[in-house]
């Protein structure tokens, strides 16, 4: 469905922040991208969806195929016509319109008021709490209840490939765990493919049928999420966890880049 082949990108013509990244995401699954800050994670996602220029970004090498089509050289609006949608790190929203309107900006493109009343069902039905809310202006939600309300608007364009940027950032786990339950159902209900960028890599690798890790722009270990989860290296340098399953602390793995054995 989606192939990430060899990908260079470069920002300002001179600053190389992806250096050769391949990756895919088939029909039905949910696709976890692991990795630190600045390892080029949002990067990726973001030459997918074709919204690089606004940044001064650009693809420079390799090729991103989306059901047969090259897109990496097209602008968001034609990327966005096949049905791929970001929901971008922040949760960016109308802050000054309430919770139903926010929704009903995200079909804004469907003509048919039928279906975009049953869509809105749907959502209201994944999310209970945005139905108790609909009249609620948006910008005085809390940070998981606008997380629920990014997620919901992007459904409203019923994608066909939805990638979640850090949906997880500064959120209390409590609210992760509920927000991260409904993107494995809407998975599973939908068949929709879902591409996580995500730093929490133990909740994004309960719910991920694959997962790739990258660092420093490229991928340096890809696998089912359940062989990643039990990867030596991924235990202790992402889910904090010695090989005998205690947690390490920040004395243990302060030199972990040296003895990193994927990048040996």
């Amino acid at each position: 469905m989606l192939e990430v082949n060899n990908i260079e990108v470069v920002y300002s013509k001179v600053i190389l922040v992806l250096r050769g990244v391949s990756l895919s995401v088939k029909e039905g699954q949910i696709v976890s991208l692991l990795g630190a800050n600045g390892a080029g994670k949002s990067t990726t996602l973001k030459a997918i969806s074709g919204i690089l220029g606004v940044e001064l970004g650009e693809v420079t090498h390799g090729s991103i195929d989306y059901t047969g089509h090259r897109i990496e050289k097209l602008g968001p609006e034609e990327i966005a016509s096949y049905g791929i949608r970001q929901v971008i790190e922040g949760r960016r929203l109308y802050g000054h319109l309430n919770v139903e309107e926010n929704l009903l900006l995200g079909a804004y493109l469907n003509r048919s008021r039928q279906d975009v009343k049953k869509r809105l069902r749907q959502v209201y039905e994944y999310f209970p709490r945005l139905f108790d809310l609909k009249k609620a202006v948006s910008g005085y939600l809390s940070g998981g209840e606008q997380q629920m309300l990014v997620i919901g608007r992007s459904l409203m364009a019923r994608p066909r490939l939805i990638m979640l940027d850090e949906p997880s950032l500064g959120l209390a786990p409590l609210i992760v765990k509920e927000i991260f339950q409904i993107v494995k159902t809407i998975n599973q209900e939908e068949q929709l493919p879902i591409l996580l960028v995500e730093q929490n890599a133990n909740i994004a690798l309960s719910v991920s049928d694959y997962a790739y890790v990258m660092e420093n722009g490229r991928i340096v270990l890809d696998g089912p999420a359940d062989k990643i989860k039990e990867n030596e290296d991924v235990r202790e340098f992402y889910l904090g966890l010695s090989g005998v399953g205690k947690k390490k602390s920040y004395r243990d793995v302060k030199h972990y880049k040296r003895r990193k054995r994927w990048l040996g």
